[in-house]
């Protein structure tokens, strides 16, 4: 059994106490309605920002907004729909949140899935990757000029400590169903996060002030987590609402911009952590353009 042990530092270095007052600026988390992503937009909100969340879920989504705007007394929360597995569906939230005419100040990439069995997406793509990696490539590079425009800003990758486990990406062998189990599949994904932050900061990013990096949550109490087949040992969870810290502080701390942290790999609770070393620039450069034939090839047939 491929079982290893995660651990979690007793000291938090941040905590939501620690957000600045987010006033004036405009937030987009995909994934949001529940758990982490829930957490997550609701302390961006309670600090004043205006945040959207996105999911493909409406009506938790709608339901989620309401909650937020209860506890935090901010009305400025918006569901805005977003189907990850539908490259289409990535295009038009795109579309929908720029022709508000808005700036974007933080964009956190937080949704994510693990399968126990194969499937694909929308577009032929296999999941995990489609929706971790090739849904968020595409929002992020969609609405990447109007994040420039707004910089200061920040883009938060949610990767996971599982991303150390992968030995690279198989990109000949993506979509074939006996190639990699669910553990496997979910940790290219993980990768993928990676590497994407770091090319997406040297492709895009040099000179300006948008600060790209990518994290470890934490393991979270989260059915994905709890399951039998992912086959990690863990002395303890930690709760969904502290799985959100190392995510704000990505998107929130001015450390980001003192410190000028960019493709950096964060752990909980917003302290630096080490990357695999297979998230190297040569595997950087292959995922992007794989990644940018793929959507174009996909979106050329609809």
């Amino acid at each position: 059994m491929d079982k290893f042990v995660v651990t979690h530092p007793e000291e938090k270095h941040f905590t939501f106490d620690k957000i600045p007052d987010l006033n004036g600026k405009v937030a987009i988390v995909t994934g949001g309605n529940a758990g982490i992503g829930y957490f997550t937009c609701r302390e961006l909100t309670r600090k004043n920002a205006h945040v959207f969340l996105l999911g493909r879920n409406i009506e938790k989504g709608q339901a989620a907004v309401e909650t937020i705007k209860s506890e935090t007394g901010n009305q400025n929360v918006e569901f805005l729909y977003l189907n990850l597995k539908s490259l289409k569906s990535v295009k038009e939230c795109a579309e929908n949140f720029l022709a508000r005419n808005l700036p974007l100040h933080i964009l956190i990439n937080n949704a994510g899935i693990t399968t126990k069995t194969f499937s694909l997406t929308e577009d032929g793509i296999q999941e995990e990757f489609g929706v971790n990696h090739v849904g968020h490539f595409l929002l992020t590079t969609l609405l990447l000029p109007k994040i420039k425009a707004s910089q200061p800003a920040r883009i938060v990758n949610v990767s996971s400590f599982g991303h150390s486990r992968a030995t690279g990406i198989e990109f000949e062998k993506l979509n074939d169903p006996n190639a990699h189990d669910t553990r496997e599949r979910y940790r290219q994904s993980k990768l993928a996060n990676v590497l994407f932050t770091d090319e997406l900061n040297r492709l895009y990013l040099k000179g300006e002030q948008v600060y790209a990096n990518s994290l470890h949550p934490g393991i979270a109490e989260t059915p994905m987590f709890r399951r039998n087949d992912f086959a990690y040992s863990m002395p303890s969870f930690i709760s969904a609402e502290d799985g959100a810290i190392t995510s704000l502080y990505c998107a929130t701390s001015p450390e980001i911009e003192e410190k000028n942290y960019r493709g950096r790999y964060f752990v909980p609770f917003g302290i630096e952590g080490e990357k695999s070393s297979y998230a190297n620039d040569h595997l950087a450069k292959k995922l992007w353009e794989f990644t940018e034939n793929l959507i174009n090839e996909k979106l050329s047939q609809k």
